[in-house]
């Protein structure tokens, strides 16, 4: 139905400004790789995501009816994406460890599912994925990035499969979630980049890279999905290849060949097809 309200169309606007904020704030962690490593960046984006939440939304609210452990699951298997997607940002382009780490929420959507279409966007991801490596130079992608990449979708999927037992808390278990990420990986990259953490450029870049991969996505995406159907916001979502691809372009000056970009354009349609056929479910 076609409105001429201004506003009906904020949601779709403020789902598409969450993913270019997270996917820009990914680029520009790689960017300070240099200065800290990528656990330093994940200890930093964690750490103070972490403190701004806390302030926010107050999440020891519902420790004492949570399932703890629950809790724990999340927090740790959040910690773990962002460590080891950094880790995989070391070793190939941004656009491409995205496109490989987003199959693992994907196949827990098609896991959860019987729908015979649900083949197709599997054979279109795997597709995508056999693509990523061509032209990537004689050596092709750096198995490490790879493996990294593949270990996120991993952690990516734990965490989805986790988040639908705690969601009852809102977001205040996102919080928790990212105080308990934050325990694991601020450790972690205080001991790969120690003081230079401290330091005011680091730290400024440090609380933008929070805002853009944390706080601003979670709270266009919050109003998002209070707007707008679980399809559409899932169909929205599944451009976050393509989003990383431009951010790694732009900010990184990283380029994919017309091969890869057809990977990544194969990826993102198996998920937006799985986001589109599942509205139902």
């Amino acid at each position: 139905m076609r409105t001429d309200n201004p506003g009906a169309h904020a949601p779709i606007l403020a789902a598409l400004l969450g993913l270019v904020s997270v996917q820009s704030g990914a680029a520009i962690g790689k960017a300070i790789f240099p200065l800290v490593g990528p656990e330093g960046v994940a200890a930093l984006r964690l750490g103070m995501s972490a403190l701004i939440l806390l302030v926010l939304l107050r999440p020891w609210t519902i420790w004492r009816q949570a399932n703890i452990a629950d809790l724990l699951g999340y927090g740790i298997m959040m910690g773990l994406m962002n460590l080891l997607i950094y880790r995989a940002f070391l070793y190939i382009p941004v656009g491409i460890a995205v496109s490989i780490e987003v199959i693992g929420p994907l196949s827990v959507a098609l896991l959860s599912s019987r729908r015979r279409t649900d083949f197709l966007w599997i054979a279109l991801s795997a597709i995508g994925l056999i693509l990523l490596p061509w032209g990537a130079g004689n050596g092709g992608l750096d198995l490490r990035g790879v493996a990294f990449a593949l270990a996120a979708a991993v952690a990516w999927g734990l965490y989805v499969s986790l988040g639908t037992r705690v969601a009852i808390h809102g977001k205040q278990a996102v919080a928790s979630g990212m105080l308990v990420a934050a325990l694991l990986g601020v450790p972690l990259g205080t001991i790969q980049a120690g003081s230079q953490l401290l330091d005011p450029h680091v730290l400024a870049v440090g609380l933008s890279i929070a805002l853009l991969s944390s706080t601003v996505p979670f709270l266009l995406d919050m109003f998002a999905m209070h707007h707008l159907p679980p399809s559409v916001f899932g169909v929205l979502l599944s451009a976050s290849p393509a989003a990383g691809a431009v951010a790694g372009w732009l900010i990184l000056g990283e380029t994919l060949n017309p091969i890869q970009c057809a990977g990544i354009t194969a990826i993102a349609g198996a998920c937006a097809g799985a986001a589109l056929i599942g509205r139902r479910k």
